[in-house]
């Protein structure tokens, strides 16, 4: 089956946008394909609609139902597999940011607090300028941390706390001087 320009023109943007947020292009390709098709298709269509062989397709297929980007479809009298995409967007994203960017936040937090602590005992005027800046790390992932929550709980988000980490790490560089 002939694909509409159009709709390859979409795939291959949104392929560009999720590879740019460290996925598969693919990936992204097959999404919008099935997301813009107004019914389920197989592997084998989207096989022959994006230029893949069978092994990528399946690979692709088992990538995006783990991430709940697509599901499958029972079509009546068809004993093939047919696969939907997931439509809430929203739901996608903050699923990748709930499992992956928040926990990355999260490691992050946790090295700069070991690191914090280290840095505690130092007398050195060197080793207290680290401490300072190590300090304004905790801070920035813990604020990371409570806007990316706040914003998958659906609250407004205040960027104030940033603007002001940003300004405080600022006055440090420039009384260091």
């Amino acid at each position: 089956m002939k694909v509409d320009p159009a709709v390859l023109k979409v795939a291959d943007a949104v392929g560009a946008l999720i590879e740019s947020w460290g996925f598969k292009r693919n990936m992204g390709r097959m999404w919008a394909v099935l997301y813009l098709e107004d019914h389920p298709l197989t592997a084998a269509d989207l096989g022959e609609r994006l230029g893949l062989s069978t092994g990528s397709v399946s690979m692709l297929l088992t990538e995006l139902q783990e991430w709940g980007a697509i599901k499958k479809a029972w079509v009546v009298g068809e004993r093939k597999e047919h696969y939907e995409a997931e439509t809430s967007v929203w739901k996608m994203v903050s699923r990748v940011m709930r499992e992956r960017e928040l926990q990355w936040i999260k490691s992050a937090s946790d090295s700069f607090e070991a690191a914090s602590q280290e840095l505690e005992a130092g007398q050195d005027p060197r080793t207290q300028l680290i401490a300072e800046r190590v300090a304004g790390l905790v801070q920035l992932a813990q604020v990371g941390s409570h806007l990316l929550e706040s914003m998958l709980q659906g609250e407004a988000v205040d960027s104030l706390p940033i603007k002001r980490i940003g300004e405080l790490a600022k006055a440090a560089r420039d009384s260091d001087k």
